[in-house]
């Protein structure tokens, strides 16, 4: 039995991938990655819905280095999306090594995102990755040359498919035709792509150049805001988001709160100095119930232990001076 590991988001091409190599009885799992900017929910769905088994790697550690100086550069943000598919291939190839698969495959079509899926692009992507005559791309192989997988006779290339372009009609009607009625929809994606968070981790990577990936969680909540060279603020938007920062505070980290009224939680990282710290304070007070208070009550909290400040807060004006 061929047995075939798919680079798997969840999503429809990555659904008919799957589908096509089955249909010529080859057996397949899915791998999806995980970091900060991107995770495995939607693939857990598709992977449910093929009734196909599902290995989840996370790959933060090595993502953010690659990420700092990606050798192919970045897109139209600051996703750098051949160097991350090369390395998605190179991480499935560990696996495929380890485990006895045949092969590795994708849902990628030829020409559906113009700078990452060209010839070109999908060529340097296998040669990156080191696994280059072990990657087949089923959805548009018949565009492409030749793979050690057909002439080996472990696919047949005329049962492969020839999609290409942005249209997403033929896959749509491919999935009616093959019984695939519901499917995960396309959401959430890569936050690289994104031109608000891309700038929060510009600023980041440009103030913090020795952070750890962990600091990037932050970026995913609320407002970002400069506070210093030295020190930032994230402060929430509301209950979700205040939830969320305080799961992932990281040790050293403080927690601001406004005490006596309502208002945002916020998360001072970096190495925070004592003006930059009632500065965090100031701006949270600005973002609170008490901002037309002359002063208020600041409890700043970090590893364990608290003390509080009395300081005015900012007008709104003055605290958006500082949003990344």
């Amino acid at each position: 039995m061929i047995r075939a590991l798919g680079i798997f988001s969840g999503g429809l091409d990555s659904l008919l991938a799957v589908e096509t190599l089955r249909r010529q009885g080859v057996e397949v799992a899915g791998v999806v990655f995980v970091t900060p900017f991107f995770g495995a929910e939607t693939a857990r769905q598709g992977a449910r819905l093929l009734d196909m088994p599902l290995w989840e790697r996370d790959i933060s550690q090595v993502h953010w280095q690659m990420l700092q100086a990606p050798q192919y550069g970045y897109g139209k943000h600051l996703n750098p999306c051949i160097d991350c598919h090369a390395l998605m291939f190179a991480q499935a190839g560990l696996l495929l090594e380890e485990q006895g698969y045949h092969f590795l495959f994708s849902g990628e079509v030829l020409g559906q995102r113009p700078k990452s899926q060209n010839h070109q692009a999908l060529q340097t992507v296998a040669n990156h990755s080191g696994y280059g005559e072990r990657i087949l791309r089923p959805l548009s192989a018949r565009l492409l040359p030749e793979t050690q997988m057909e002439q080996a006779g472990w696919v047949d290339r005329s049962r492969l498919l020839d999609l290409q372009g942005r249209s997403r009609r033929p896959q749509e009607a491919l999935a009616r035709q093959w019984g695939l009625s519901s499917y995960p929809a396309a959401s959430g994606g890569c936050l690289l792509t994104e031109k608000d968070f891309s700038r929060r981790l510009q600023d980041l990577l440009y103030y913090e150049p020795n952070a750890a990936v962990t600091a990037a969680e932050y970026l995913k909540y609320g407002r970002t805001f400069r506070l210093s060279a030295r020190a930032k603020l994230t402060l929430g938007r509301h209950r979700q988001d205040n939830e969320a920062l305080k799961a992932c505070l990281q040790p050293g980290d403080t927690l601001v709160r406004v005490l006596g009224c309502p208002g945002p939680l916020g998360v001072v990282s970096g190495q925070p100095q004592k003006e930059d710290m009632r500065l965090a304070g100031a701006i949270t007070a600005a973002y609170g119930k008490g901002r037309q208070w002359d002063q208020v009550e600041v409890l700043l909290s970090c590893n364990g232990s608290s003390r509080k400040e009395t300081l005015a807060p900012l007008t709104l004006e003055q605290a958006r001076a500082y949003l990344v």
